[in-house]
């Protein structure tokens, strides 16, 4: 009798367990369902042929972008991208990677000559934004998120602010601008606080000169810095929450995020990045220290634009495409990455 019983209560169980995993596939696949997909112009799409770039089956690159769609200021799907990052799920050495591509660096955009990296996408789209990188750092991305600045501040509201630590240049510069665009929040203060989305936003688009982070960059080199720290924090927070707060978290997300990755993909990455057993993720940005130039008023004439250089040859991409590919397929992550020239 006893059995019976006990096999009725597993069968219930076992049902009731059931039900519930298939009830959240469902949930989980209805909120991967919001994002905006672009099959049109996916990645692996786009004829790259001529052009070397380099890959490894363990190690998945996505290209993440960050676009200003304001209305008001008539910036639309095909603007500047201000934001760049690699995003390197590293399943050969267990590490998670960024790399910031500063948006005034100048490179040969195929068919267009020289100019800035961020004006890749207003020319010819996310396919030309990919050419231009694979054409100038021999890198091939499996795939892009694009996010626009209005789910970055939304994810950061939801889960209650961050914490970032401001210089005494950056709250008054903060305070005194219009980089937040919400005027009652323009009373950040000096040092460690909790910022909400509009003023980390504002943060995060800091490059004036003058202003300095708390580790004393300036102009875009702060930008990048300040937007891969805010990333981080963002990543620190979320994974502290309850995992069933995830799901309502992506549901006010997603729906401002466009990719031409698939639910499989986007599932099959997660599992991956789960079994890497690290939250740890290791930064850099390019150009790198001792390779580039500023201000440059030569061939290509601009007061603020980054020329890269290789063993002092100005417009050579080279050294900096080695950094590149040097931290995205073999660095460990074990000591901070430092980029030594295989020629020296």
């Amino acid at each position: 009798m006893w059995k019976k019983v006990l096999m009725g209560i597993l069968l219930v169980l076992s049902a009731t367990a059931g039900f519930f995993v298939a009830k959240a596939q469902v949930l989980y696949n209805n909120s991967l369902n919001q994002i905006n997909r672009d099959y049109d112009t996916a990645l692996a799409n786009v004829d790259l042929s001529g052009i070397h770039v380099n890959s490894d089956d363990q190690i998945v690159n996505i290209l993440v972008i960050g676009n200003d769609y304001r209305e008001e200021r008539g910036y639309g799907a095909s603007g500047l991208t201000d934001t760049m990052i690699i995003a390197t799920m590293d399943m050969k050495h267990g590490t998670l990677k960024t790399a910031s591509l500063m948006r005034d660096l100048v490179v040969e955009i195929p068919g267009h000559g020289k100019n800035k990296l961020n004006s890749a996408n207003s020319f010819g789209g996310i396919e030309l934004l990919y050419k231009t990188i694979a054409t100038n750092f021999n890198i091939e991305l499996d795939g892009y998120v694009e996010v626009g600045f209005a789910a970055f501040t939304k994810i950061i509201d939801k889960v209650g602010g961050i914490e970032l630590e401001l210089t005494e240049s950056e709250a008054s510069y903060l305070n005194s601008t219009n980089y937040i665009r919400n005027k009652k929040s323009r009373n950040v203060k000096v040092g460690k606080q909790t910022l909400n989305g509009a003023q980390a936003l504002g943060y995060c688009r800091i490059r004036k000169g003058g202003v300095t982070t708390i580790n004393g960059l300036r102009d875009d080199y702060g930008r990048t810095w300040r937007q891969r720290t805010t990333i981080n924090a963002v990543f620190n927070k979320i994974k502290k929450l309850p995992m069933t707060d995830w799901l309502d978290i992506a549901n006010v997300v997603l729906k401002k995020v466009t990719t031409d990755l698939t639910n499989e993909q986007i599932t099959e990455y997660l599992k991956d990045a789960v079994s890497l057993g690290t939250t740890t993720i290791n930064q850099m940005q390019i150009p790198v220290q001792g390779y580039f130039r500023s201000g440059y008023n030569g061939e290509y004439s601009c007061g603020s634009c980054i020329v890269m250089t290789s063993g002092g040859t100005a417009w050579d991409t080279s050294a900096n495409a080695e950094a590149l590919n040097q931290f995205v397929f073999d660095y460990d992550g074990k000591e901070e990455f430092k980029y030594s020239r295989s020629d020296s």
